[in-house]
């Protein structure tokens, strides 16, 4: 048995893992999914967030494991599971990137995102500086997020997004080889993602190597589209890591 524990992206909270949380849960697995400060049913005044915020959020949850976890990251929790790996290495047997920015120390997430010309992302959000939040608009949902998804899944994320804090995606990655360095990397890629582009996903995982990659071929939310598909990929990390 294996310890998985999920990290959503923006705009997202555990609620986006519900077809993969039961999956793993049948193949034997422990599974913990969490909502990040500002997310799902959290209440935190979104312009109060950091980083450290999120980070905290998931070395608590780790800490409260009996056993270190698969910990896996989808978008931009891919900042978060990163800087986590900074502060508690001895507790994840591994860290999976699910279409998500894998940055080196010193780069922060905005940055990366406006650098990405394939991406339809940047041109579809709505940036409110005085509140210290940013959202997908209305018109980009489908186009970028769930364009391969259910009108079922359409339905349900559309109830449950929310706004996004500012302040994490500004915030400088600080990671070190002797700790971050040293967890196992996985990657798994959606070639069809319209969020991160398959350019930048490429661009990500050869600048920071990662013990394998695996490939999707959906859009940036395979959690939706592709459970099974998704799962196998986890299973294959749990039984290798």
């Amino acid at each position: 048995m294996s310890t998985f524990l999920l990290v959503h992206g923006s705009w997202h909270g555990a609620w986006c893992w519900h077809k993969v949380t039961p999956r793993l849960e049948d193949a034997g697995h422990r599974v913990v999914a969490i909502d990040l400060p500002g997310h799902g049913l959290d209440r935190t005044r979104l312009h109060e967030i950091t980083l450290q915020d999120y980070v905290t959020r998931v070395t608590d949850a780790l800490d409260d494991l009996p056993e270190p976890a698969v910990v896996v990251g989808h978008s931009r929790g891919g900042i978060v599971i990163s800087q986590t790996a900074e502060q508690r290495p001895e507790k994840i047997r591994a860290l999976v990137y699910l279409a998500a920015y894998l940055l080196p120390s010193g780069e922060a997430m905005f940055s990366a995102a406006l650098g990405d010309t394939e991406s339809l992302i940047v041109s579809h959000l709505e940036v409110n500086e005085r509140e210290g939040w940013h959202m997908v608009r209305e018109r980009g949902i489908v186009d970028c997020l769930y364009a391969d998804c259910s009108e079922e899944d359409l339905t349900l994320s559309r109830a449950m997004l929310k706004p996004e804090p500012n302040l994490p995606a500004v915030t400088p990655l600080r990671l070190t080889d002797s700790t971050f360095g040293r967890v196992p990397r996985y990657y798994v890629e959606c070639l069809r993602d319209r969020v991160i582009s398959p350019a930048m996903q490429r661009k990500m995982y050869t600048r920071l190597p990662c013990r394998r990659v695996f490939s999707l071929d959906t859009g940036h939310s395979p959690f939706f589209s592709a459970p099974e598909a998704l799962v196998t990929h986890r299973l294959t990390v749990a039984n290798t890591a």
